[in-house]
């Protein structure tokens, strides 16, 4: 395993095709209005942070960061393609991102996950997230669990 991280822009070829792959996953799992993903103003956020993982040279996962406040972010977008999933990759990528979210100022990180995907659940629950109220978007979303963790 060569896993790198590069950061890019959303609207890439590289990561709209990552990002396509996650939306036809969750498409498959929930009901459309209950995806939440990047708005459109996030692509020329200069707060945002897109990362792609790399296993060698074939682009294997994605997530990001959004800026909620200047002490919060919250992870978006993450993704890890089936067939490079239960190697680590998800974790690895996840403290990257914690790191990344670290080293920017930020004391708080956030995300929103669904009740249908038990795997993401398990890894948030064992990187020391915890469950919290919904906020945002995602109040009054039957299908969403939220999380935080102290940086």
């Amino acid at each position: 395993m060569s896993l790198t991280f590069s950061l890019d822009r959303p609207g890439s070829e590289v990561s709209a095709s990552l990002i396509g792959e996650l939306d036809a996953d969750l498409a498959s799992r929930y009901p459309r209005q209950w995806i939440h993903g990047l708005h459109s103003e996030d692509a020329d956020d200069p707060n945002l942070v897109f990362v792609v993982v790399w296993d060698g040279d074939r682009p294997v996962g994605c997530g990001a960061l959004r800026r909620i406040d200047e002490r919060t972010t919250e992870v978006k977008r993450m993704y890890i393609k089936p067939e490079a999933r239960r190697k680590g990759y998800s974790r690895k990528l996840l403290a990257f991102l914690e790191q990344t979210a670290q080293t920017a100022g930020y004391t708080s990180i956030r995300l929103e996950t669904g009740t249908r995907q038990p795997e993401a659940i398990g890894l948030y629950e064992s990187a020391g997230y915890r469950v919290i109220p919904a906020y945002g978007e995602y109040v009054g979303n039957p299908f969403s669990v939220c999380f935080e963790k102290k940086l």
